[in-house]
Protein backbone atom coordinates (compact mmCIF):
# COMPACT_ATOMS: atom_id res chain seq x y z
CA UNK A 1 0.00 0.00 0.00
CA UNK A 2 2.62 2.52 0.98
CA UNK A 3 5.14 1.38 -1.88
CA UNK A 4 7.57 -1.01 0.24
CA UNK A 5 6.67 -3.84 -1.76
CA UNK A 6 7.01 -2.09 -5.14
CA UNK A 7 10.41 -1.00 -4.30
CA UNK A 8 12.23 -4.33 -3.18
CA UNK A 9 10.07 -5.61 -6.81
CA UNK A 10 12.08 -2.86 -8.81
CA UNK A 11 15.17 -3.73 -7.13
CA UNK A 12 14.79 -7.63 -7.54
CA UNK A 13 13.61 -6.83 -11.62
CA UNK A 14 16.75 -5.51 -11.88
CA UNK A 15 19.04 -7.86 -10.18
CA UNK A 16 17.24 -10.12 -12.84
CA UNK A 17 17.80 -8.28 -15.85
CA UNK A 18 21.76 -8.15 -14.18
CA UNK A 19 21.37 -12.02 -14.63
CA UNK A 20 20.36 -12.05 -18.43
CA UNK A 21 16.61 -12.62 -17.76
CA UNK A 22 13.68 -10.47 -18.41
CA UNK A 23 11.23 -9.32 -15.93
CA UNK A 24 7.91 -7.63 -15.58
CA UNK A 25 6.03 -5.93 -12.71
CA UNK A 26 2.50 -6.63 -12.80
CA UNK A 27 0.06 -5.63 -9.52
CA UNK A 28 -2.97 -7.23 -8.25
CA UNK A 29 -6.45 -6.03 -8.68
CA UNK A 30 -7.53 -3.20 -5.62
CA UNK A 31 -10.16 -4.90 -4.07
CA UNK A 32 -10.85 -2.09 -1.17
CA UNK A 33 -13.05 1.02 -2.41
CA UNK A 34 -11.20 4.51 -2.78
CA UNK A 35 -12.97 5.60 0.59
CA UNK A 36 -11.52 3.26 2.62
CA UNK A 37 -8.47 3.38 0.45
CA UNK A 38 -8.56 7.72 1.40
CA UNK A 39 -9.22 7.28 4.93
CA UNK A 40 -5.75 4.96 4.83
CA UNK A 41 -3.78 7.45 3.03
CA UNK A 42 -3.03 5.16 0.53
CA UNK A 43 -0.77 6.90 -2.16
CA UNK A 44 -2.66 6.26 -5.93
CA UNK A 45 -1.41 3.02 -7.39
CA UNK A 46 1.09 3.22 -10.05
CA UNK A 47 -0.55 3.36 -13.47
CA UNK A 48 2.29 2.22 -15.28
CA UNK A 49 2.41 -1.10 -13.82
CA UNK A 50 0.10 -3.19 -15.46
CA UNK A 51 -2.90 -5.36 -13.36
CA UNK A 52 -2.29 -8.45 -13.28
CA UNK A 53 -5.02 -11.41 -14.66
CA UNK A 54 -5.09 -15.15 -13.49
CA UNK A 55 -4.37 -15.81 -17.45
CA UNK A 56 -1.35 -13.70 -17.65
CA UNK A 57 0.89 -15.51 -15.41
CA UNK A 58 1.40 -18.57 -18.04
CA UNK A 59 3.18 -16.47 -19.45
CA UNK A 60 6.31 -16.83 -17.19
CA UNK A 61 8.66 -19.47 -16.59
CA UNK A 62 8.80 -18.17 -13.22
CA UNK A 63 6.58 -16.03 -10.63
CA UNK A 64 7.77 -13.88 -7.57
CA UNK A 65 4.88 -12.75 -5.44
CA UNK A 66 5.54 -9.89 -3.32
CA UNK A 67 2.96 -9.98 -0.71
CA UNK A 68 1.84 -6.66 1.97
CA UNK A 69 1.15 -8.33 5.56
CA UNK A 70 -2.17 -7.70 7.27
CA UNK A 71 -2.41 -9.54 10.85
CA UNK A 72 -0.16 -11.90 9.77
CA UNK A 73 -1.02 -13.25 6.55
CA UNK A 74 -1.13 -11.98 3.00
CA UNK A 75 -3.27 -9.09 2.12
CA UNK A 76 -6.82 -9.80 1.16
CA UNK A 77 -6.11 -8.51 -2.34
CA UNK A 78 -3.44 -10.95 -3.07
CA UNK A 79 -5.42 -14.00 -1.59
CA UNK A 80 -8.65 -13.13 -3.80
CA UNK A 81 -5.46 -12.75 -6.93
CA UNK A 82 -5.09 -16.20 -5.92
CA UNK A 83 -8.40 -17.55 -5.28
CA UNK A 84 -9.27 -16.07 -9.52
CA UNK A 85 -6.53 -18.74 -10.62
CA UNK A 86 -8.43 -21.86 -10.09
CA UNK A 87 -9.05 -22.17 -13.90
CA UNK A 88 -4.97 -22.59 -13.97
CA UNK A 89 -5.23 -24.89 -11.13
CA UNK A 90 -7.60 -27.18 -12.60
CA UNK A 91 -5.79 -27.20 -16.33
CA UNK A 92 -2.25 -26.99 -14.21
CA UNK A 93 -1.56 -23.91 -15.92
CA UNK A 94 1.56 -22.89 -13.30
CA UNK A 95 2.95 -26.81 -12.62
CA UNK A 96 6.54 -26.88 -13.02
CA UNK A 97 6.84 -23.05 -12.83
CA UNK A 98 9.52 -21.44 -10.10
CA UNK A 99 8.07 -19.33 -7.52
CA UNK A 100 9.56 -17.17 -4.64
CA UNK A 101 8.04 -14.72 -2.23
CA UNK A 102 9.23 -11.18 -0.70
CA UNK A 103 7.37 -9.32 2.15
CA UNK A 104 6.66 -5.86 3.67
CA UNK A 105 5.54 -6.15 6.99
CA UNK A 106 4.64 -3.36 9.43
CA UNK A 107 6.91 -4.40 12.14
CA UNK A 108 9.47 -6.90 13.13
CA UNK A 109 7.04 -9.42 14.60
CA UNK A 110 4.71 -8.55 11.97
CA UNK A 111 3.86 -12.17 10.57
CA UNK A 112 6.97 -12.14 7.58
CA UNK A 113 7.40 -15.94 8.08
CA UNK A 114 3.63 -16.70 8.68
CA UNK A 115 2.73 -14.52 5.41
CA UNK A 116 5.83 -17.04 3.40
CA UNK A 117 4.70 -19.92 5.20
CA UNK A 118 0.71 -19.78 4.34
CA UNK A 119 1.24 -18.20 0.65
CA UNK A 120 3.26 -21.61 0.21
CA UNK A 121 0.16 -23.76 0.20
CA UNK A 122 -0.73 -21.37 -2.95
CA UNK A 123 2.56 -22.45 -4.73
CA UNK A 124 1.94 -25.94 -4.07
CA UNK A 125 -1.41 -26.50 -4.74
CA UNK A 126 -0.38 -25.07 -8.19
CA UNK A 127 2.21 -27.73 -8.18
CA UNK A 128 4.82 -24.89 -8.22
CA UNK A 129 8.37 -24.98 -7.09
CA UNK A 130 9.33 -22.99 -4.70
CA UNK A 131 12.60 -21.48 -4.35
CA UNK A 132 13.16 -19.83 -0.85
CA UNK A 133 16.13 -17.00 0.09
CA UNK A 134 17.97 -19.51 2.63
CA UNK A 135 20.93 -17.43 3.67
CA UNK A 136 22.54 -17.21 0.40
CA UNK A 137 23.08 -13.23 1.44
CA UNK A 138 24.92 -13.37 5.04
CA UNK A 139 23.40 -10.14 5.49
CA UNK A 140 20.14 -12.11 6.71
CA UNK A 141 22.36 -12.81 9.67
CA UNK A 142 23.03 -9.18 10.64
CA UNK A 143 21.53 -8.31 14.32
CA UNK A 144 23.24 -5.07 14.50
CA UNK A 145 20.18 -3.09 12.73
CA UNK A 146 16.19 -4.79 12.48
CA UNK A 147 15.35 -5.68 8.71
CA UNK A 148 13.19 -7.57 7.63
CA UNK A 149 13.45 -11.12 5.34
CA UNK A 150 14.64 -14.84 6.17
CA UNK A 151 15.21 -18.17 4.66
CA UNK A 152 11.72 -17.71 3.29
CA UNK A 153 12.53 -14.45 0.56
CA UNK A 154 13.55 -11.24 1.49
CA UNK A 155 11.43 -8.47 3.28
CA UNK A 156 11.24 -5.17 4.55
CA UNK A 157 10.25 -3.33 7.98
CA UNK A 158 7.28 -0.41 7.00
CA UNK A 159 7.04 0.96 10.56
CA UNK A 160 3.14 0.57 11.60
CA UNK A 161 3.17 4.01 10.13
CA UNK A 162 4.10 3.36 6.76
CA UNK A 163 6.87 5.63 7.43
CA UNK A 164 9.99 3.74 7.30
CA UNK A 165 11.76 2.56 3.91
CA UNK A 166 14.05 -0.33 2.57
CA UNK A 167 16.98 -0.33 4.31
CA UNK A 168 20.58 -1.28 2.16
CA UNK A 169 20.59 -4.44 4.15
CA UNK A 170 17.40 -5.39 2.94
CA UNK A 171 17.42 -3.74 -0.98
CA UNK A 172 20.86 -5.99 -0.87
CA UNK A 173 19.00 -9.32 0.10
CA UNK A 174 16.61 -8.38 -2.45
CA UNK A 175 18.70 -8.01 -4.96
CA UNK A 176 20.84 -11.23 -4.18
CA UNK A 177 17.61 -13.19 -4.21
CA UNK A 178 16.31 -11.98 -7.84
CA UNK A 179 19.62 -13.16 -8.89
CA UNK A 180 19.32 -16.12 -7.61
CA UNK A 181 16.09 -16.68 -8.47
CA UNK A 182 16.46 -16.30 -12.25
CA UNK A 183 19.89 -18.40 -11.97
CA UNK A 184 17.34 -21.00 -10.93
CA UNK A 185 14.26 -20.42 -13.31
CA UNK A 186 17.10 -20.50 -16.55
CA UNK A 187 18.67 -23.45 -15.24
CA UNK A 188 15.72 -25.18 -14.84
CA UNK A 189 14.34 -23.97 -18.51
CA UNK A 190 17.44 -24.75 -20.08
CA UNK A 191 17.72 -27.97 -18.97
CA UNK A 192 14.19 -28.50 -20.03
CA UNK A 193 14.78 -27.59 -23.55
CA UNK A 194 17.95 -29.54 -23.73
Amino acid sequence: MYNHVKTLAEHIKSSIEDAGCEATLLQVPETLPAGVLEKMHAPAKDESIPIATASMLTEYDGILFGIPTRFGMAAAQMKAFMDSTGGLWQSGGLVGKTAGIFFSTGTQNGGQETTAMTWVTQLAHHGMIYVPLGYINPAVFDLSTPHGGSAWGPGTLAGADGSRQPSDLEVGVAKSYGAHFAGITAALKAGRSA
